[in-house]
């Protein structure tokens, strides 16, 4: 099935020939649906901490800062823009001229409230000699539009979203990229540094950095700290191969494989590479202005000291297990394992070795958010490769529609997730997980796509917050919903929480 011209071309990406087989295998075979428990809820999987508990673990973060640890926030921010765009890409191509859907008149009537209006009105001005309000008032609103979206305008049609104006400040509006500087110097900055990490595409890599350069002298002067910004892209590596309907290699026209990015799971890869004691992950759009900040560092900080408690624990147990512990010590484990990690046995023999299993692994705190309609991942109580059930984040595609049962844990589950992780990624001598090493392989996705109109069909692998984290310790923890506040559509920006 494979020629030399194939292997060379695999080779090239640092891809085995047996990997295209497992994935070719796997568009045949799909994977299989996860078994359930139960959601998560307050009480069973989800801790609510009250506002005494919240100080207490605002100071163990503080603590541990102190202590002069490496903290990173991990940014996955190579998502373009364009989805944010779809409805007025779809009114600059319609057969009408003026805004016409809800979508476009919300737009068009609240213009002047985005943060990018100086700067599309200037690019009006450039390429169409007359300024916003001008081109409406003759009816000219394809113009603004395609001023946005296009290269010789705004090129927010192609742009990052990281890169896009979000939220206006007297001293200039501000991107996402910066929003998450700020945020770094607020929560995730000790010994005076900020260490972020942002994964970006290839062929955004240098305006990105370009970018990134001009901002961030100006944020470590006002917060009086210093940044070291890091950027990694996804490896040509972790590409999988498109395939036909019937399972075969999809060809270009030239006879060449397709490969396409394997989706955030591949960001595993990325992360593993991160020298670091702790890891906040949050994606770009994720993102409010100043006046709304507070509320989202205090819960990050409550999050991450939930995780450096449990992470102590944790390490003091598998002391303890290094030695020769007794039936007591080993029922208090136990009950540490089942109650606080939330990782049920269910009828395995626990000894010392099950406990060290399930101690001696990288750890994560999820804040998850009440449920209120927004698409989302949710959390849930699921069955492992070895039969114990602990938590885990899952998407609908996951999930066997045809069990009653279980879409209805999906559709009446309380809360989802918002992408609001900590992690902790060295074990109890100091050495870093092989992070590779904990993903669920058996938990990628199949999805259908189209390329010059033939129908292929697209494999993602284990995504990054769900099967690539899925032998993890994981706890979840519930933050208010202002805490997210993400953005799908340019209208969302339009939301008073982005005013």
């Amino acid at each position: 099935m494979l020629s030399e011209k194939d292997l060379k071309q695999i080779a090239l990406r640092g891809i085995t020939e047996k990997q295209i087989e497992t994935q070719l295998k796997e568009f045949e075979t799909g994977f299989p649906f996860l078994k359930l428990e139960a959601a998560a809820a307050v009480g069973n999987g989800i801790i609510a901490p009250n506002e005494g508990e919240r100080k207490q673990y605002v100071k163990a973060w503080e603590d541990y800062k102190a202590a002069g640890k490496r903290i990173v926030k991990f940014v996955p921010a190579s998502g373009a823009a364009s989805r944010m765009f779809k409805n007025m890409f779809a009114f600059v191509d319609a057969d009408y001229s003026v805004p016409t859907t809800d979508f476009e008149k919300k737009y068009f009537d609240d213009i002047e409230k985005f943060a990018f209006y100086e700067a599309l009105d200037a690019v009006c001005q450039k390429n169409e000699g007359k300024g916003i309000k001008a081109l409406m008032a003759e009816g000219n609103y394809k113009a603004v539009a395609a001023n946005m979206l296009k290269a010789e305008g705004l090129n927010y049609g192609q742009l990052p979203k990281g890169m896009l104006l979000f939220h206006k400040y007297p001293e200039g509006a501000r991107t996402p990229m910066e929003e998450h500087l700020v945020e770094g110097a607020l929560y995730a900055a000790s010994n005076g540094e900020a260490h972020v990490h942002f994964t970006v595409s290839h062929d955004h890599l240098e305006f990105f950095k370009a970018k990134v350069a001009e901002k961030a002298d100006g944020f470590a002067k006002k917060y009086g700290i210093k940044y070291d910004i890091s950027f990694s892209e996804q490896k040509p590596s972790t590409d999988t191969v498109a395939a036909n309907p019937d399972n075969t290699p999809f060809r270009e026209a030239d006879g060449s494989l397709l490969f396409r990015p394997g989706g955030h799971g591949a960001l595993i890869e990325n992360l593993n590479e991160i020298e670091a004691d702790v890891i906040f992950i949050k994606n770009i759009d994720n993102v409010v202005p100043d006046r709304l900040k507070p509320e989202t560092v205090e819960w990050k900080q409550v999050i991450a000291g939930v995780l450096v408690s449990l992470q102590k624990q944790a390490f003091e147990y598998l002391k303890v297990l290094d030695g020769n512990p007794t039936d007591a010590q080993i029922a208090e484990i136990a009950q540490f394992v089942e109650k606080k990690l939330c990782t049920n046995p269910k009828g395995q023999k626990v000894d010392a070795a099950y406990l060290r299993k399930k101690l001696n692994r990288p750890m994560r705190v999820c804040g998850v958010v009440k449920n209120v309609g927004e698409p989302g991942g949710g959390p849930f109580l699921t069955y492992n490769q070895d039969g114990t059930v602990s938590l885990q984040i899952l998407e609908s595609s996951q999930i066997d529609t045809n069990n009653a049962e279980y879409m209805k844990m999906f559709t009446q589950g309380t809360h989802f997730n918002p992408v609001d992780l900590v992690c902790a990624v060295k074990d109890y001598q100091g050495k870093p997980f092989n992070l590779p090493d904990f993903v669920d392989k058996t938990t990628g996705f199949i999805s259908s796509k189209s390329k010059g109109g033939k129908e292929l069909k697209a494999l993602e692998l284990p995504g990054l917050w769900n099967g690539a984290m899925s032998n993890w310790s994981t706890v979840f923890v519930e933050v208010p919903l202002g805490t997210f506040n993400p953005v799908k559509t340019v209208n969302d920006l339009l939301r008073e929480q982005h005013q």
